[in-house]
């Protein structure tokens, strides 16, 4: 892939209705690397999103009525439209989140691809509850509308595909806002898949400040659907509750794993490390927290240490580099400030541990030891690329703290023995349990959070489901 020059970026416009939607005003975004200004988006207004919702309600009968199988054909085509994209579209990604182009901005592409394929082979399930002399009965599921999807900056690509494509194939029509730090790379996205859609069905806005707070609280929106932090989530519970929105809400998450005495040091490492630092840190299902037992925790502190210690870290159009920056100022200065209270609460960082000078939001690949429960970098979800290493004597107690988290999206046991293991995984309070993996997640298996990581679940026909709306038909025999 070439580099992306800035002269060469096209803003993508706000797509309303089918058209490109004019604004009066723009934002700022920034480039992570550089932490400078690089491009500008179009700012939506309050009105602006009050045209995009009557559009998707005005389009959403037709599209509710069409087959499904010809909303499933136009999925398909979406994803070859965006495969034949795919490269600009990562150059585009990589500059406003700052992951890497080869590998982390393409490898984004591409699990977008293999979603949109999948999520079209979906297909609601009617169920027969009676069929006997006196009376048929089924439960079918019908679309539910307008869906307002909020999407974070994370991975900006990939999760807006996780909430439309599904929502399309149900039959609803959408109005997508993006995180206001990576705008671009969804905008862009919808204009793609615009080309394939009637007018109306898929809509765009982007802004700063409110205009979240407005698509939860507009009574033309009948779900949301939102991935982000668990404050964002009660806020837009709360706004939502007016018009009792359908929510879908995949929250924070402070992920646990118990390394237990018999584990394979060679085996987990490598593992553990990428499930740990994939996009610097910056994914909701991370491996956060690390507990090892005390006869193995030198040992795989010392060899995470030396894979940090490896790692390259650069901007986003270097091939050199593996890792990028923090994505944001704001979420660069948390990093630092639970770095700080680590060190001044007896933690002690084997490597990294404090930012890069120079440009951009570069903190590097860090690994905490001399730290425990009540340590804010182990009980707060860190969301960059610390790992905080716990020691433990007893795998009970373990388990007992790594539950006592508020949140409970994800969890994994790392063991020799895969049925000790299994056991424990499933004391684990979480929405997803692994066995010596952690974060891994496919399209064909529901994921979602437990405690205060989440309501519902995304993905196959469980995350289907979130989109439509049960219907018992009752037809009278005799």
């Amino acid at each position: 892939m070439a580099d992306l020059k800035v002269n060469e970026i096209r803003i993508p416009d706000l797509i309303v209705d089918g058209r490109r939607l004019e604004t009066a005003t723009t934002f700022d975004v920034v480039n992570p690397a550089t932490g400078r200004v690089f491009a500008q988006a179009p700012l939506a207004s309050r009105d602006d999103l009050d045209t995009a919702v009557a559009a998707a309600r005005r389009a959403f009968p037709e599209w509710a009525r069409t087959p499904i199988d010809e909303r499933a054909a136009a999925v398909l085509e979406i994803a070859q439209a965006i495969e034949a994209e795919r490269e600009p579209l990562a150059r585009l990604l990589s500059a406003e989140q700052g992951k890497p182009i080869h590998g982390g901005a393409a490898g984004e592409i591409m699990g977008a691809l293999v979603w949109a394929r999948a999520t079209a082979k979906l297909r609601p399930v009617v169920e027969t509850v009676r069929d006997d002399d006196t009376a048929l009965v089924q439960v079918h599921r019908k679309p539910l509308g307008v869906v307002g999807s909020i999407t974070p900056w994370n991975h900006p690509v990939m999760i807006a595909v996780w909430h439309i494509m599904p929502a399309l194939i149900a039959g609803n029509t959408i109005v997508v806002k993006p995180s206001s730090y990576t705008p671009l790379s969804t905008l862009r996205l919808v204009e793609i898949a615009n080309a394939h859609l009637p007018p109306g069905v898929l809509n765009s806005v982007a802004g700063e400040g409110g205009l979240g707070r407005a698509i939860a609280e507009h009574p033309g929106i009948d779900k949301i659907v939102f991935t982000g932090s668990t404050p964002t989530g009660r806020s837009i519970m709360a706004s939502g509750s007016a018009n009792l929105k359908r929510l879908t809400l995949e929250l924070g998450g402070n992920d646990a794993a118990i390394v237990l005495p018999d584990a394979d040091i060679d085996a987990i490492a490598p593992k553990i490390f990428a499930k740990s630092f994939g996009n610097s840190g910056q994914t909701c299902a991370a491996l956060k927290r690390l507990y090892v037992h005390e006869s193995l925790h030198d040992q795989l502190a010392g060899r995470l240490s030396a894979l940090a210690r490896e790692a390259r870290l650069g901007p986003g159009d270097d091939p050199a580099s593996q890792f990028g920056p923090v994505q944001n100022r704001a979420q660069f200065d948390f990093v630092c400030e639970l770095a700080d209270d680590a060190r001044a609460n007896g933690g002690r960082f084997l490597v990294g541990g404090q930012p890069l000078a120079g440009d951009g939001y570069f903190f590097p690949l860090s690994i905490v030891v001399d730290v425990s429960d009540g340590t804010r970098v182990v009980d707060e979800e860190q969301f960059g690329p610390i790992l905080p290493i716990i020691r433990y004597s007893d795998p009970e107690d373990a388990l007992a703290r790594a539950n006592a988290n508020e949140n409970g999206l994800g969890g994994s046991i790392w063991s020799s023995d895969i049925d000790a293991a299994t056991a424990m995984a499933q004391r684990l309070e979480c929405g997803t349990a692994w066995v010596n993996d952690h974060a891994t997640i496919s399209p064909d298996a529901p994921f979602g959070g437990a405690k205060q990581s989440g309501i519902g679940a995304e993905f196959g026909l469980h995350g289907l489901d979130e989109y439509m709306q049960l219907q018992t038909l009752r037809i009278g025999r005799g």
